[in-house]
């Protein structure tokens, strides 16, 4: 194998490696970036928010009326994992989340608690609900003492939940509260740096105004068929309400929030959250009587700095697929087209110098042969031919059969000729072709083209 070859070769294996490099990177960059710009599979995360508020003492249902303690240590937390349906396409998310006095030891703290569970789809975190599949489901609350298994209740959610999409835009989204157990907009207000990380900041208002006016609280939806901790019934005394101490009250539970999400917008992970709730008793909606738990609580830094890392992870898996490899792919491609094109170019100009030297070479040849190109008749040099021609003695002729043609007369004097072929030297009137052929009587090969072979003899000097 010649250089010549080798280069064509190596240019059209750069050329082929260019092209596939080129159509990789417009895979990663369309086909293979929307199918990563999804929540993932792994997700499980423990989520805490701490503050301060309103709540009520569980220890004094116990006793003659209810106490309400103010400015108590409280703690929101959030448990997320992943439950089966989990496909290519949908998620199912399961959040328990609760509130905590942490000022009460064990469940004497305890004021709330809810298992959530909802299914989304991976691309727009949307919950995947229809007539048929309500898409999500709460557990039925328990008793401090009873061991029966959970109830899982089906509860229709629609729009977001614990997360917003990739690529979150500057809108309103729907965001569920499955304490209201409906949606309610999350509106974006601007952008915010949060541990050096740009974030949406969006904010839900459920019963409040955005100044924080209680305008439209929500009736608690109660998860118990018989309503029992959505409608009390007690003693004024033990609501502490003046008058008749054994008037019997009921009192209706009410519900109203509000809440802050700062969202990676390339994500969609929430890295930080403040949420501002109101759960009381009134006989007049606007107007609470006994406050059950009132509290503000933010994300804790050990959670921000946790999420912040989770949706920089996200973002640098993104950026790997949708900026990095394509542009390393298509310069590589770049380099490996041009390169091929070298390539060819060296092999084409290898392949006509390795056909320009072997023409030289033969030509060269040719002319250390004796033999010479052809000139003009005029030009050819000749000598004059004697008169008589000298008697010479006859040389033995090689024996060779002539095929009938006559053996011509041989030379003689000055007019001697010298074949410039195989048999230079020998003063015969022959051609310098192989087989050997006369060329007449008087011709000698003498500056005259052979009508066999096409080459010339030269005269002797």
């Amino acid at each position: 194998m010649n250089r010549a070859v080798m280069l064509r070769f190596a240019a059209c294996g750069a050329i082929g490696l260019g092209a596939a490099l080129l159509i990789a990177a417009l895979l990663l960059s369309t086909y293979t970036t929307s199918r990563i710009a999804e929540i993932p599979l792994d997700i499980d995360a423990t989520l805490i928010s701490d503050g301060t508020g309103t709540a009520l003492d569980s220890a004094s249902l116990a006793t003659e009326h209810i106490v309400v303690n103010q400015d108590v240590p409280l703690v929101s937390q959030q448990q997320v994992t992943v439950e089966s349906p989990a496909n290519a396409d949908v998620v199912t998310l399961q959040v328990g989340s609760s509130l905590r006095r942490t000022d009460k030891q064990k469940d004497s703290g305890l004021l709330l608690a809810i298992v959530d569970t909802v299914t989304l789809n991976r691309k727009t975190a949307m919950a995947v609900s229809d007539d048929t599949h309500t898409g999500g489901a709460v557990q039925k609350p328990r008793g401090l003492n009873d061991e029966n298994p959970p109830t899982a209740i089906p509860l229709r959610h629609d729009g977001l939940s614990y997360r917003f999409p990739f690529h979150t835009e500057k809108k309103t989204y729907p965001y569920f509260d499955p304490i209201a157990q409906k949606a309610f907009d999350a509106n974006y207000e601007g952008e915010e740096d949060v541990n050096g990380l740009t974030t949406y900041r969006f904010t839900q208002n459920v019963g409040y105004t955005p100044e924080g006016k209680l305008v439209a609280p929500l009736k608690y939806p109660s998860l118990y068929a018989g309503d029992e901790d959505g409608k009390v019934t007690t003693s004024a005394a033990m609501w502490g309400l003046p008058g008749d101490p054994n008037e019997q009250i009921t009192m209706t539970r009410y519900y109203a929030a509000q809440r802050t999400f700062w969202v990676d917008p390339v994500s969609g992970t929430i890295v930080k959250e403040t949420e501002r709730a109101n759960h009381y008793f009134a006989r007049d909606p606007l107007k609470p009587e006994v406050t059950f738990a009132d509290y503000q609580v933010t994300s804790t830094e050990e959670t921000v700095e946790s999420q912040v890392n989770a949706a920089r992870d996200e973002r640098d898996r993104l950026a790997l697929w949708s900026r990095v490899l394509p542009i390393t792919f298509t310069a590589a491609g770049l380099v490996a087209l041009v390169g091929g094109g070298l390539f060819a170019s060296f092999s084409l100009r290898t392949e006509g110098a390795l056909m320009a030297a072997s023409g030289d070479r033969d030509d060269h040849d040719y002319r250390r042969g004796g033999f010479e190109e052809p000139v003009p008749g005029a030009e050819a040099e000749t000598e004059k031919l004697p008169t008589q021609r000298p008697d010479f003695p006859r040389e033995p002729r090689p024996h060779r059969r002539t095929r009938g043609i006559p053996t011509p007369a041989r030379p003689s004097g000055a007019n001697q000729a010298t074949c410039a072929g195989s048999d230079r030297g020998t003063r015969w009137s022959w051609c310098c072709c192989w087989p050997r052929r006369y060329c007449g009587p008087d011709t000698y090969c003498c500056a005259m083209q052979c009508p066999h072979h096409g080459r010339m003899c030269r005269p002797t000097p």
